[in-house]
């Protein structure tokens, strides 16, 4: 089994290779990159002064030396080919140099910290109530098989996971967010602008109605998996022998789903916490846009439009790691809480 995790391990390396060098390639194929930005946002600085100038004239007015050209060109690896700035850029990784982002001016590494509180906040809760929500209602749905409270269920689960959680988002701050008929929750943002001059009970409770709606749509889109899953893996556990002979010795059916069945079941709700891992990385593009959360996400759409290429691949590569990373956790989870998987 030790030879199969040092494979896994060793996997790690070409995978890691093969998807940060396809987004490396596809950074430079992409038109607008931080050189035609830096290139825009000086030509507009220089004839800003001008007045009656449409932006078509704006762009144009003004061209930059050839020397400025290169010297951007060089910063940023694109007077090289894309193997050699790839190789450029892998170098500074090994030497955990994620470079430095055009936008903000700041190493990316600062910049992708300074966000992690936020991600991690969101991460956790919705990880945690995700699974203090789906465990029960998979295992009354199994108990409840065919019956009213299975179907309306089921139905409610999905629905909520055909929404996307940017949409419901949306359709949450339109019904409560402020200035909304119910007026319950604030607009967006983490934390109130005053947040620090609250007293503690007003920070607690701020903090809480900044956190209700993203975590709803956070975690609608996890609801109808691992409810169905827990139910599934019910099902069959209460219909193998082991619980028909525990009900033949007149145990009570209570007992037997939840202490024999109910363990079984939870073997493969048990190995995702192997991703839990990933949970710095947690978070949508389009939620946190939606609620102007400034976390991992929201930095990344930013990024993305703003062609701070720096700072995508330098999520990326943490986001890969750890989601990698999280796999293996999982199959290692998979073989404690079950001794009879063998891995070869």
């Amino acid at each position: 089994m030790s030879a199969y995790f040092l494979r896994r391990l060793l996997l790690l390396i070409p995978t890691f290779l093969g998807i940060t060098m396809l987004v490396f390639t596809v950074t430079r194929f992409v038109p607008g990159g931080p050189i035609e930005q830096m290139v825009m946002k000086m030509q507009m600085s220089s004839t800003g002064g001008e007045g009656g100038s449409g932006s078509g004239d704006m762009a144009t007015s003004v061209e930059l030396p050839s020397a400025v050209l290169a010297e951007l060109e060089k910063a940023y690896h694109f007077d090289k080919p894309i193997h050699q700035a790839y190789l450029l850029w892998l170098a500074d990784l090994v030497t955990l140099n994620l470079g430095k982002s055009y936008k903000y001016n700041i190493p990316v590494h600062e910049l992708i910290f300074s966000r992690f509180p936020v991600s991690i906040y969101f991460g956790l809760i919705g990880f945690t109530l995700a699974y203090l929500v789906c465990i029960p209602l998979g295992v009354l749905k199994a108990i409840r098989h065919g019956g009213v409270f299975d179907f309306a269920s089921s139905a409610t689960v999905f629905i909520g996971y055909s929404i996307p959680g940017w949409a419901l988002g949306g359709i949450l701050l339109v019904l409560f967010g402020g200035g909304s008929f119910w007026d319950l929750v604030p607009l967006g943002d983490f934390r109130s602008a005053n947040w620090e001059e609250l007293s503690t009970w007003g920070k607690v409770t701020d903090q809480l109605h900044h956190t209700l709606l993203p975590v709803l749509a956070y975690a609608v889109g996890s609801f109808a998996t691992l409810t169905v899953l827990m139910k599934n893996s019910l099902m069959e556990n209460l219909g193998q022998d082991y619980v028909r002979t525990a009900f033949a010795k007149g145990l009570p059916e209570r007992r037997v789903i939840m202490l024999h069945a109910l363990r079984n079941s939870l073997i493969p709700i048990c190995t995702g916490l192997g991703h839990a891992i990933s949970l710095i990385m947690a978070g949508s593009y389009l939620i946190e846009k939606v609620f102007n959360i400034d976390g991992i996400g929201y930095l990344g759409y930013t990024s993305i439009i703003e062609r701070d290429y720096a700072v995508v691949m330098g999520i990326l590569v943490i986001n890969t790691f750890l989601i990698l990373l999280g796999n293996i956790l999982s199959d290692v989870l998979y073989v404690l809480v079950d001794p009879r998987i063998r891995f070869s």
